[in-house]
């Protein structure tokens, strides 16, 4: 057993430069020759693309809701078997998750869990003493939750800082281990509610250098790397050498080959949900319903993760003998999974914000238009109403929805499909249909995690590995 240095990012609430923070000190870690494990908490897709891009090397997602303790550990140690250190950034504020009245599914919560010392992140412009006093509150919030260091963004003067540093120490708050100037952190392009995926476009090298360039100069890196040190958290390493044995002895017993979409279209994807389906004996095979013409050879599945087929409708549109291999996979039995955008493209028609409307593949007989402002965001718990790949009716999965998207009109009635879930929102407690199933083609606008129940993924191997 041995200890790997961990750090969580939190902020006091969103907005405060989490995100831009966290690339930095990861950036600037790496210039020092480490290897950085990178996790974002919560179910965000997005934040996640930018941190392996830092680090180089596959960002997880923690979500203490979607999969609990055991999990959460696991998949920490899994991931930083031969990491020199960990950093996790933290989602909303630190104490935001699922329940206003408990830790459940927040930062603050996989903290505790990995026992990780956490930096706080607050906005410092317009307060002196004040941030004392609301950093001293999220220091005794939570027992189980160690504070250990602040960083104060879009701080003013020399003066400034050390009248909030003199503060912190005479309130006896956790140090001040990083102040960064107003304006010092360069803009990260944005969309919706969160980031753009990162890619050469979005995040370039020069935007990575220039966020190290700034952690370097305005962060005690040393001091952030002492803090890690003190976290109690331990890697198994013979854990992680054990799974790797195990996925190899996998690869030599494959029952079935799965093509995955992924492209500039679809790319919203849990790595480990598909480290799951490797496990399980599926062989994977990546493919591109924007610029490929056929399907992947001999595939049993298909699957459409989620993206910005909205973004890419005409391209999409345009990949004719694309959308009708799609078509005719389903035709012939074949079995297909499809989350959110992956939804949207199985579905006949398309209509953007401009009222343009788009053919999509013509599996479902929905259509589909965007939306100004956000459809539905949240947690949500899914008992299937109907036996389908995961399992038999009754039994639940959890997951997360997140779009700016809804169905316009649908002939689903009389055509032997079927909704196939029962959602529960977790605020609110609305139950209601959703899931689109017929035979073997099962499409939803949820994002599920299939370590809500372990069985999912070789379940969905166990249907793709059929004949019809």
């Amino acid at each position: 057993m041995s200890r790997v240095p961990t750090i969580l990012l939190g902020g006091t609430a969103s907005g405060v430069g989490k995100t831009s923070l966290t690339l930095g000190i990861v950036r600037a870690m790496r210039r020092r020759g480490m290897r950085v494990q990178t996790f974002k908490v919560g179910p965000d897709f997005l934040d996640p693309t930018y941190l392996a891009a830092a680090s180089g090397r596959t960002c997880y997602n923690l979500d203490g809701w979607m999969t609990g303790r055991d999990y959460v550990r696991g998949l920490f140690a899994r991931a930083c078997g031969d990491a020199d250190l960990a950093v996790i950034e933290g989602v909303m504020g630190l104490f935001d998750g699922a329940e206003a009245d408990s830790l459940e599914g927040s930062s603050a919560q996989v903290a505790a869990w990995l026992d990780s010392p956490v930096l706080l992140v607050a906005n410092a412009h317009g307060a002196s003493r004040s941030l004392a006093a609301a950093v001293r509150g999220f220091a005794s919030f939570e027992p189980s939750v160690r504070v250990a260091g602040v960083i104060a963004n879009r701080c003013g003067s020399d003066r400034h800082v050390e009248g909030l540093r003199t503060s912190l120490q005479a309130a006896s708050c956790p140090p001040l281990v990083g102040a960064i100037p107003r304006d010092a952190l360069p803009a990260l392009q944005h969309r919706h509610l969160g980031l753009l995926t990162a890619d050469s476009d979005t995040l370039t090298e020069q935007t990575l250098e220039a966020l190290a360039d700034a952690a370097e100069r305005w962060v005690e890196l040393d001091a952030v790397m002492a803090l890690a040190r003190t976290g109690r958290n331990h890697q198994d390493h013979e854990d992680h050498e054990d799974r790797k044995g195990r996925d190899r002895d996998h690869k030599d017993q494959t029952r079935c080959r799965i093509g995955v979409a992924r492209d500039r279209a679809f790319h919203f994807y849990y790595p480990d949900n598909l480290e799951a389906l490797r496990a399980a004996g599926a062989e994977l095979a990546e493919f591109s319903p924007l610029t490929d013409r056929e399907l992947p050879e001999g595939v049993d599945g298909l699957y459409f993760g989620g993206g910005y087929p909205e973004v890419h409708a005409a391209e999409l549109a345009a990949n004719a003998p694309m959308r009708t291999a799609v078509r005719e996979f389903a035709d012939r039995g074949g079995c297909i999974y499809a989350e959110c955008g992956g939804l949207i493209y199985l579905g006949r028609t398309l209509r953007g914000l401009d009222g343009a409307s788009h053919q999509m593949a013509g599996v479902l007989p929905v259509v589909t238009r965007m939306l100004e402002r956000l459809r539905t965001l949240g947690y949500v718990e899914v008992e299937l109403a109907a036996d389908a790949a995961w399992g038999a009716a009754g039994q639940r999965l959890r997951g997360h929805e997140f779009h700016y998207s809804e169905i316009e009109s649908d002939e689903l009635a009389g055509g032997g499909w079927e909704r196939a879930y029962r959602l529960n929102r977790r605020r609110g407690g609305v139950e209601r249909s959703e899931g689109f199933q017929r035979g073997r083609v099962l499409a939803s606008y949820v994002h599920l995690h299939w370590a809500s129940r372990p069985e999912a993924a070789g379940r969905l191997v166990d249907a793709c590995g059929r004949r019809t």
